[in-house]
């Protein structure tokens, strides 16, 4: 745990020390926990017992809406976990608690944490609802890190809430615990739940813009001459009669107007005055999405003579309201962190080929000397997780933080503060997949390296990188000179007699208590086959074999078809390429040779070479 007991007890001295002398007894702890501690006292919070108000809130929002999947997907895979689940909007109100443990909820229900409650940090202090919104980060408080004593006991890890489109914080999803409990995975899974239900907003919000364009082409090829408009928070769409009979400010004020008309639901059809004198009948139709008007389509006729009789008719009249289905979902890859809050971990470190010993030596000894080092091997061949796990068992109270290169652009800035949170604790900052790193990203990069190169904390870094990007001119090139060793991880093939060993691990993940085993026919084709994309594509063939027989030995045909080719000679690139190919096609057409050579464009002659010379077995 990155928590150990000698680090709560610094965090509560320091808070101590705090209370007493103001900012200068926060020396030692993080500054994005001190400014905290601080705007809390600024804003009169009690350190004891601080008075939460409660107001009612809005549960059938848009934000309720597109969170209710991700939250009751979490909440199915956390049954057996001591947490709790909850929804704030923007303004650090509950909206909804989801209790995976009821001696948790009892707890929460103590200090208030329930729908409708506010815990923002004026009124609470330092938590993991209210610091999200003031620091515009995750967070995560625990133990001693509240500012109130009254929430000292619980762990609280937040993210922020983001709607992809206007990129505005909408609402904080919190996981809340008791402290002891409290896992540094949570962090992980709650920004990943966060993000989901962030692009659950854009697809309501696209599928909502989807219909609204629908039912304006609907509108149109029927309205004749007509004016048709459609309005939504960001859409103004009108035909070419529209534009034709109303000036650009007439448009407008017919804007203005039926936006005045979508706030009420009594009265939504009208006769309105411009200010030229002309009157125009509005009606049309409105789109729902979930409590929400989603636009509006409206048919805006010019009154004429009859006009009060018409006024009278377009007052007995009400738009059509069309409700749209939610398009929310739940994310499975945010379930699957779930799984390893339970799972014990298994080492990859337990190799026994020469080359993957030198690899583990070598990073042992440069996180040792806190060395920058590059990591490089191929694609999946276990370089992060190696990399993590050597850190860890040589620094058992250490803490490691990873950055994604690929999410710099889309992720905003890097919390420095959180990685050179290390004044006390030793940190390592594992750049992963570096060279997948935009323009921007290596930027942010280059910045954050020469922070940590600047700053006195014990963090060190690491990266990694797939060696197949170092003959390239991507971005990445630029940061290189930030690192001074590295160490190349051998691939898959490369370790033929750590096979068996992986092979075990694998199957008992897979298929946990479970009698499951390799025929010696399966070891063999497992033995022969490349590996291409290394551990990660050996596990998919052991999970397509498991679900083929799910107890019992696997036999060699119940691996995929693409581990049956045992090429007699190395294969280029491009013979390689046109290898998967083949074998892409084959399993498209369920092996029908002469459909899979009219799918990758040969003749069924070359393609029966081809198998041959391949090894391919269908």
């Amino acid at each position: 745990m990155p928590d150990s007991q000698n680090r709560i007890l610094r965090v509560a001295a320091a808070r101590a020390d705090f209370l007493e002398s103001g900012l200068p007894g926060a020396a030692g702890v993080p500054d994005l926990l001190a400014a905290s501690w601080v705007r809390s006292r600024v804003a009169g919070v009690s350190s004891q017992n601080p008075d939460a108000d409660c107001a009612d809130v809005d549960t059938g929002s848009r934000l309720s809406r597109c969170a209710a999947p991700v939250i009751e997907q979490l909440a199915n895979d956390c049954t057996d976990l001591p947490l709790a689940i909850a929804l704030t909007d923007k303004h650090a109100r509950v909206l909804n608690r989801v209790d995976m443990s009821a001696a948790v909820g009892r707890l929460l229900d103590r200090v208030g944490f329930s729908p409708g409650f506010n815990y923002a940090e004026g009124s609470m202090g330092t938590n993991g609802v209210g610091t999200v919104l003031e620091a515009g980060q995750p967070v995560s408080i625990v133990g001693p890190e509240h500012f109130t004593e009254s929430l000292q006991p619980f762990a609280c890890t937040g993210a922020p809430i983001i709607d992809p489109l206007t990129g505005r914080v909408e609402g904080i999803l919190d996981l809340s615990t008791v402290a002891p409990s409290w896992n540094p995975l949570m962090h992980t899974l709650v920004k990943s739940a966060a993000k989901d239900i962030g692009r659950n907003m854009l697809l309501d919000r696209g599928q909502s813009q989807q219909a609204l364009f629908e039912t304006y082409l609907r509108v149109d090829s029927r309205a004749g001459r007509q004016a048709v408009f459609a309005f939504a928070e960001s859409i103004f769409i009108a035909n070419s009669a529209a534009q034709g009979l109303f000036s650009p400010a007439e448009q407008l004020a017919i804007r203005e107007h039926a936006t005045f008309l979508l706030c009420g639901r009594d009265r939504v059809a009208d006769v309105m005055t411009l200010a030229s004198g002309r009157a125009v009948q509005i009606r049309g139709t409105r789109l729902l999405s979930g409590g929400d008007t989603a636009g509006v389509v409206v048919l805006a006729t010019e009154v004429g003579s009859s006009g009060r009789a018409m006024e009278k008719r377009a007052a007995r009249a009400e738009f059509a309201d069309e409700i749209l289905p939610s398009a929310a979902v739940a994310n499975s890859g945010t379930g699957r962190l779930i799984d390893d809050l339970r799972r014990p971990h298994e080492p990859i470190a337990g190799g026994s080929s020469p080359a993957w010993l030198r690899a583990c030596e070598e990073l042992k000894q440069a996180m040792s000397a806190q060395t920058p080092t590059i990591v490089v091997g191929e694609t999946g061949s276990g370089k992060f997780t190696l990399v993590a796990e050597l850190f860890h068992a040589e620094h058992g109270g250490g803490r490691s933080i990873c950055i994604d290169a690929d999410q710099l652009s889309s992720d905003g800035l890097i919390d420095l503060d959180a990685i050179l949170d290390g004044a006390v604790t030793r940190t390592l900052c594992i750049v992963r997949n570096i060279d997948c790193a935009d323009t921007d990203g290596v930027e942010r990069l280059d910045n954050l390296l020469l922070a940590i190169e600047r700053s006195r904390s014990p963090v060190s870094v690491a990266a990694t990188l797939s060696g197949a990007s170092l003959d390239s001119d991507l971005p990445f090139h630029t940061v290189i000179g930030h690192f001074e060793v590295s160490v190349n991880v051998p691939p898959l093939r490369c370790r033929t007699e750590d096979l068996p060993h992986i092979v075990t691990r694998i199957l008992a993940d897979v298929a946990p208590h479970r009698r499951v085993r390799l025929s010696p026919g399966a070891q063999r084709v497992i033995a022969r086959y490349t590996w291409p994309r290394n551990v990660a594509q050996l596990r998919e063939a052991l999970v397509h074999a498991v679900r083929i027989r799910p107890v019992g030995e696997i036999q060699e045909e119940d691996l995929p078809t693409y581990c049956h080719t045992a090429p007699r000679k190395q294969l280029s690139v491009l013979e390689a390429a046109e290898r998967d190919a083949i074998i892409e096609a084959l399993n498209a057409v369920g092996g029908n040779r002469v459909a899979a050579a009219a799918r990758v464009g040969m003749s069924r002659s070359s393609l029966y070479r081809k198998l041959k010379v391949y090894g391919i077995q269908v």
